[in-house]
């Protein structure tokens, strides 16, 4: 009989800005949503692949039907949401959400509801439009508050950046990746 072990989210890979703690951010160079929607479909495909393993349960909280095509490809569960009442009984590895979340609930309730509907180790991805500098604070703030740690910054632009360019990058997310401790510390980073 063989044992089948959660699997925790890939590391991270990308600079990192020296802080205390160090804050992982990432540039993904992928295309902008459409109007209406959450994100583009290489930016849902991206985040199966980099932060789920196969078979892995993902809550989809979008706009769009891009996560759920990157969901089906990639061979990893959907649990489609009553949006209001919960997310069932089986705990996730990821849940992925726009802005502001669409359960109507507080920032902060919402993100208690997520860290309790995670495993352990699983991680929760808040996509924010770009250009608000409190706004993604505040997310954190609110997130450690319910006992989620900041594990990545992604920075979502229209292209990547070439090494000696020195235009601004066409900046259209910020995609804000939290977890649930696996060590059960909660409210600490990772």
């Amino acid at each position: 009989m063989t044992e089948s072990t959660p699997h925790r989210a890939p590391v991270p890979v990308g600079d990192v800005v020296p802080g205390d703690p160090p804050v992982p951010i990432t540039v993904w160079p992928v295309p902008a949503p459409q109007q209406g929607e959450t994100m583009s479909n290489q930016m849902g495909v991206r985040l199966v692949h980099n932060l789920t393993h196969p078979g892995d349960l993902i809550v989809d909280l979008t706009h769009g039907p891009q996560l759920a095509r990157a969901i089906i490809v990639a061979r990893r569960r959907s649990h489609l949401p009553v949006r209001l009442t919960g997310w069932g009984r089986e705990a996730a590895t990821l849940i992925v959400t726009g802005w502001p979340p669409e359960s109507g609930r507080p920032l902060a309730e919402f993100l208690d509801l997520s860290r309790r509907a995670l495993l352990p180790g699983g991680c929760v991805a808040v996509l924010l439009p770009h250009g608000d500098p409190v706004l993604p604070v505040d997310v954190v703030i609110a997130a450690k508050q319910a006992g989620l740690g900041y594990l990545q910054h992604i920075v979502a632009a229209d292209r990547p950046p070439r090494r000696g360019d020195h235009t601004q990058l066409d900046i259209h997310s910020d995609v804000l990746i939290m977890t649930r401790s696996a060590t059960g510390n909660s409210g600490t980073d990772g």
